[in-house]
């Protein structure tokens, strides 16, 4: 049995003859009627008592219609469920991102596919442990550091976004018209952390400005909360160390600066991309939300060096200046 013979036989109960339900199923009379027989057949009940031209519907066919459409309907609604998934609007999608890029995505991420999908189910985790959760199939994706999937041979990635990193204050902080500032004087600040400090990224920068171990003990707070960082920085003294995306709104906004710090942390480097399990189907909608992640990340990078090139021109108007002033 299969839905199309059902189709035939409902043709036929509703119009009551063979050759206006073979008309409207686009079949000829005797293939209709071999349907029919087939399905009889395999139901081993008559369905049609035919008299004439008429075919008179027997009790085993009123019995068997309900049952029948409703075979039909589910096909027809399986069909269009699958329709909507291939379209990206339909279906379930699980996926996670650092809480401090949280911040500055997630929010953008899900209005857009809200709005454009309103039928997908969405999971969204902020976290910075996500392997184990990718490997045993609870998340579909993670948006993070792409160095993660080389280490574990169930990953694949794709790298989007190159990350740059400075160190940042607020606009008025007394740092904030100095040259070339050491380490020492940025010590003499409350030194904040944010988001999860991979081990690599540590060394580095342990390595950078001839730090001591324990690194983390150099810094006063460790926080993953991108906001209230923010907050603590444009209220007080407090220098950050972070990545330009992390603070590319509190610097749209005028409230944080980037200080001119020597040496730069030019040599910290990190991707970020879309991190999946190698080989695993992921429903349709996933590379809607691929793509709006490869959007958003683009105009990150554009917004940065836009802000990067603000910054040069400053220096170089405030060297000018400074030269100007010099006695002669």
């Amino acid at each position: 049995m299969n839905t199309r013979q059902l189709r035939h036989f409902l043709a036929v109960l509703d119009l009551g003859s063979l050759s206006a339900a073979a008309e409207a199923v686009h079949l000829s009379q005797p293939a209709l009627s071999r349907s029919l027989s087939a399905l009889e057949d395999e139901l081993r009940a008559p369905l049609f008592d035919r008299t004439g031209r008429r075919l008179r519907p027997t009790p085993y066919a009123q019995a068997y219609a309900k049952r029948a459409r409703r075979i039909v309907f589910d096909a027809n609604e399986g069909t269009r469920e699958l329709e909507l998934m291939r379209g990206g609007e339909l279906g379930r999608l699980s996926f996670a991102m650092g809480s401090t890029l949280a911040a500055w995505l997630l929010g953008p991420m899900l209005l857009k596919l809200t709005q454009e999908a309103p039928a997908l189910k969405l999971s969204i985790k902020t976290s910075d442990t996500m392997i184990d959760a990718l490997i045993g199939e609870t998340l579909d994706f993670f948006v993070g550091d792409v160095s993660v999937a080389a280490l574990v041979p169930d990953l694949a990635a794709e790298p989007v976004f190159p990350c740059t990193f400075g160190w940042f204050a607020r606009q008025d902080h007394p740092l904030a018209s100095k040259r070339r500032i050491g380490i020492g004087e940025l010590e003499k600040y409350s030194l904040i952390g944010t988001g999860h400090l991979e081990e690599s990224l540590l060394r580095r920068f342990a390595h950078l400005y001839s730090l001591q171990p324990p690194v983390l003990d150099h810094f006063r707070v460790i926080a993953d909360d991108v906001a209230a960082v923010r907050n603590v920085i444009v209220e007080s003294n407090a220098v950050v160390p972070a990545t330009d995306l992390s603070m590319i709104d509190a610097l749209r906004a005028g409230e944080v600066i980037a200080l001119d710090v020597d040496p730069p942390l030019d040599d910290l480097k990190m991707t970020l991309g879309i991190v999946r399990r190698q080989g695993r189907t992921l429903v349709p909608a996933a590379e809607r939300a691929f793509e709006i992640i490869r959007v958003r990340f683009a105009e990150a990078t554009r917004e940065i060096a836009r802000l990067r090139g603000q910054k040069a021109s400053a220096g170089r108007a405030l060297r000018s200046a400074k030269g100007a002033n010099k006695p002669r």
